[in-house]
């Protein structure tokens, strides 16, 4: 029982300290981010395919050239910071309390750490190059290719760590049990990475991306809890006073956007994180609104290829209720509540399969 009580602190009590240190850090991030202008010089005019966007320059173009970019720089900052003050403060302090504050461990947060270190660094190149080169999306920042290519190689240093290091290569099927793929596991890790990275387009309007994100890495840090994987509970958890502290500045009016440094890290974070869990299976409920925003995007583009014609006024889906009418935080709240009504049914169907 002891224990428990202790496990509860660490994982909600570090969580609550990365809010802190978060609200703390950002006056220094903000500083730089304003004093070198890094926001976008124009507004976007084209869609990844080449068509004009008109609809969405006009909701747009405002907030898009006023507002800096690079706003998740605060979320994996202040999880990396967190993680090292706590491993370094036992080798000076080697009290029991201090070295049970420590999550860091081979088997559970390596992965996602680096993991989420490798996805902000990509994503912090994209958004140099979208702030430093004048264009449109098209022209401005890495290649769709080139960022595919690049989540890809993050996706398979991953994937070899899971199946060579850990020995895994199963997922978990709520009610049957554990699904062995053998060296497939391989190629399933970099397409459920590919797939977790297209919803990374739910970055668009002030608040949306942190609320959203923060109920799924709830959602799993709860998961990661009832599993007895602390540490991993614990990082999930500071992920998520991370995102809670940027989600103080980004509510409308957003004091920063959270942009490809962040997006990156969070969603190839999330591969790691439902893997490492065991919770790939519920992954598409616990993180539903980036699976609708990707499939928006999906129909959106194959309807124009094929048929001509849009299916929404803008893809993805948010523009297109903003487009309806809908003020931006109307749609905004709305996401909210589906992603933590999402994330609580899905964390329920995988705890209730592994009963």
């Amino acid at each position: 029982m002891q224990d428990t009580i202790l496990n509860v602190y660490k994982v909600l009590g570090l969580g609550g300290f990365a809010f802190f240190l978060g609200v703390a850090l950002t006056p220094i991030l903000t500083h730089y981010l304003y004093k070198y202008k890094l926001w976008r010089k124009d507004a976007r005019t084209t869609a990844p395919d080449g068509s004009s966007t008109p609809i969405f320059n006009q909701l747009h173009k405002e907030r898009e050239t006023k507002a800096p970019r690079m706003g998740g720089i605060l979320i994996w900052a202040t999880t990396i910071i967190l993680a090292l003050i706590f491993w370094v403060i036992p080798r000076i302090f080697p009290e029991e309390l201090f070295l049970k504050l420590n999550f860091l461990s081979r088997e559970q947060t390596w992965v996602p750490l680096g993991i989420l270190f490798a996805g902000a660094m990509v994503g912090l190149l994209d958004d140099f190059m979208l702030v430093f080169q004048k264009g449109t999306y098209r022209g401005g920042g890495l290649t769709f290719t080139r960022r595919i290519v690049l989540v890809t190689l993050i996706a398979a240093l991953g994937a070899y760590w899971f199946y060579f290091k850990l020995g895994k290569d199963f997922i978990f099927i709520p009610g049957l049990g554990d699904f062995h793929l053998g060296i497939y596991f391989i190629p399933f890790f970099i397409l459920v990475m590919w797939a977790v990275f297209s919803g990374g387009v739910i970055d668009g309007l002030d608040g949306l991306s942190g609320g959203v994100f923060a109920s799924i890495f709830s959602a799993y840090a709860s998961i990661a809890f009832f599993q007895n994987q602390i540490n991993l509970a614990t990082l999930a958890s500071v992920i998520v006073g991370s995102i809670l502290a940027f989600l103080w500045f980004n509510i409308p009016p957003a004091r920063f956007y959270m942009s490809e440094t962040g997006i990156m890290a969070l969603t190839t974070t999330l591969t790691a994180v439902a893997f490492l869990t065991n919770a790939v299976f519920v992954l598409p409920i616990i993180a539903l609104p980036l699976v609708l925003e990707s499939l928006s995007v999906i129909i959106q583009l194959g309807s124009k290829r094929f048929f001509g014609r849009k299916i929404f006024l803008v893809a993805p889906i948010h523009h297109h209720f903003e487009a309806l009418g809908w003020p931006a935080e109307k749609v905004t709240m709305r996401f909210w509540i589906l992603s933590a009504v999402a994330a609580v049914l899905g964390m329920i169907l995988h705890l209730m399969g592994q009963t």
